[in-house]
């Protein structure tokens, strides 16, 4: 009797704990047992793709097969990845990127081990999934630079994301993302391009495999990004420049728009979406070529005497000069208080020379007087006007803002004191003088602008897929103005003759046969001291690394610039051959009569 009660008693309290738990207790543990059955799982965004100003595609997103791990899922992680390299072929590099990866995400992350999977490695792996629990193929889309090395310093790449770059982002619209823009316009506008991330509600087994997807949370794409870049202006300068080092900028003198910005030697970005290897890596930064180096953007190099339209304009409106007033130049000049002789460039001088003609022959001696006679105020007034000696404010990171030699700026940089001397040196482009090529070209359209300046700019505009395409407007700046308007015609057509007369200095090597009116100036930054002025032309028997830079700004036509050039040939005097081949090509028949601005809009989607 005593064993029949204890037996009613246990039942009754096993029914009452039953009822509890389903009755009491029902909404508590049906939460519960939803959370072990569904995930919410986050789904990368789309990244926005890039174009030219002309709809052609610089930047896409291609479609690959990776192999991925979730670490909460794997038992012994050090033995599956053994046992996984004997099936799918997987690189120091790709293990190394994954124990990087490891340690920036939660375990139950997807963390991708090896991207690109060939078809007979999905299909061999697919053969022995079940012997790993926790490993999969997932389709994904990875970043791709059609054009390879074109575009590099411009465009920049992706790469995955670092833990500094960790700490610095947004970590739940990344959840799902494991790479982000490293240079150029990818990291300008990372925000832009990435998007925003979205989720899917997943069914899982008992064993946590997903089972069936039970709504999505749609995320937003990238927005689709338009560069002022023309890309067929860009071949044409990267052929002009083929075998050597230097950079090119060409900027719509309008507007500030960047048509073409070509630093070489160049790089794949493609190597570093995958992981590029240490060794990989190395070699490039070790490389005497320097093809990391942006040069467009950070290469420094002297004025020489590209500098001369800037001072011959300060000259005139400061009084320190008249367009009657000449020197006559015997090829040597020397300070009151200064036994030492400046050379022009040519041995004999240039005889009888007035302000137009000294810019036209690149006439050293007159800018010495000038420089002499103005002072090293007015130099660096000047030529901070025009944004020398400041950042430029170009949409790109990395950007030098270049030396405007000043006696604040020696003492700050070298400790020592002003001397006339510099004063002399720095008339010509010389001593401290620095600057990027994107600050001549910026100096140059503003001179092809008369004083009117912009901000250069390399976003065209934007539109996220499907919306309406927003173009970005020119950024204005404080214009250089002078007393008298006509100085700026008499310093303009006096670099129409460095091209058009036969004394120019670019006369030879331009050439003739040209259908439009064209402004320059040339430049020569001396890498090595020489004896004389004739060894300008025995550069052949110097070292080719300290052969002597040459530079080139233009801008045409003369009455409506289309563009302006700035050219930097390091080592080599192809600048103005090279100018040439870019003005035919954008000047010539096939692109005269385009409205290139409107071109985004009309291929965008």
């Amino acid at each position: 009797m005593l064993a029949v009660f204890i037996i009613c008693l246990l039942v009754s309290f096993l029914i009452a704990r039953l009822a509890y738990l389903q009755i009491y207790k029902n909404e508590l543990y049906t939460t519960l047992s939803t959370k072990n059955a569904i995930d919410l799982v986050p789904v990368e965004p789309t990244r926005g793709l890039i174009y030219d100003r002309n709809g052609v595609l610089l930047a896409e997103n291609i479609p690959v097969f990776s192999l991925d791990i979730i670490p909460q899922q794997v038992t012994d992680l050090q033995k599956t990845l053994s046992t996984l390299s004997k099936i799918v072929e997987i690189s120091d590099s790709d293990l190394n990127q994954f124990k990087k990866q490891l340690k920036q995400h939660r375990r139950f992350d997807e963390i991708p081990l090896k991207l690109r999977l060939t078809e007979e490695e999905v299909a061999r792996f697919t053969e022995n999934q079940y012997r790993f629990p926790g490993v999969i193929i997932k389709a994904r889309l990875m970043r791709h630079y059609p054009y390879g090395e074109s575009f590099s310093h411009v465009l920049g790449y992706v790469g995955r994301i670092n833990t500094q770059e960790l700490a610095e982002i947004d970590q739940i619209n990344y959840s799902a993302s494991h790479y982000i823009g490293k240079l150029g316009i990818e990291k300008y506008y990372e925000e832009d391009l990435h998007g925003n991330v979205g989720y899917e509600e997943v069914e899982n087994d008992a064993s946590g495999k997903p089972i069936r997807v039970l709504k999505k949370i749609s995320g937003t794409p990238g927005k689709n990004l338009y560069l002022t870049i023309d890309s067929g202006l860009q071949f044409a300068a990267e052929r002009a420049l083929v075998d050597h080092r230097g950079a090119i900028v060409a900027i719509q003198p309008q507007t500030g728009q960047v048509l073409a910005m070509v630093s070489e030697p160049a790089y794949d970005p493609n190597i570093f979406v995958a992981g590029i290897s240490q060794k990989d890596y190395q070699e490039l930064q070790q490389s005497g070529e320097k093809p990391l180096y942006d040069r467009a953007l950070r290469g420094l190099y002297p004025l020489a005497s590209t500098i001369k339209p800037y001072l011959a304009l300060e000259g005139l409106q400061s009084g320190a000069t008249t367009p009657e007033f000449t020197i006559f130049d015997t090829g040597v000049f020397k300070l009151p208080t200064n036994s030492r002789i400046w050379h022009d460039w040519k041995k004999n001088g240039h005889g009888r020379v007035n302000i137009q003609t000294a810019v036209t022959v690149s006439c050293d001696i007159y800018f010495y007087q000038l420089a002499y006679k103005m002072g090293i105020q007015a130099i660096d007034s000047i030529l901070h006007q025009f944004g020398y000696g400041a950042l430029t404010g170009i949409d790109l990171d990395g950007e030098l803002p270049g030396i405007v030699a000043s006696p604040a700026s020696k003492l700050k940089n070298r400790g020592t004191r002003w001397y006339p001397g510099d004063t002399i040196n720095s008339s010509i482009g010389q001593g401290d003088m620095q600057a990027t090529p994107i600050q001549l070209a910026s100096a140059i359209a503003t001179m092809a602008n008369r004083g009117k300046r912009y901000v250069p700019y390399l976003l065209l505009g934007e539109q996220v897929p499907g919306k309406t395409y927003i173009k970005h407007a020119a950024t204005p700046l404080e214009p250089v103005k002078l007393k008298d308007e006509k100085y700026w015609d008499l310093v303009i057509d006096a670099m129409q003759n460095v091209v058009a007369s036969p004394q120019g200095t670019a006369y030879q090597a331009f050439g003739r046969n040209y259908n439009y009116t064209i402004a320059a100036k040339t430049g020569t930054a001396a890498l090595s001291r020489r004896r004389n002025p004739d060894e300008e032309d025995k550069q052949e028997s110097v070292p080719e690394k300290l052969r002597d830079h040459h530079l080139f700004v233009a801008f045409a036509p003369v009455d409506d610039p289309k563009i302006a050039v700035a050219i930097i040939t390091e080592n080599s005097n192809n600048a103005i051959e090279t100018a040439r081949a870019i003005i035919d090509y954008y000047l010539g028949s096939q692109n005269a009569a385009r409205e290139p601005e409107n071109k985004a809009q009309q291929t965008s989607p």
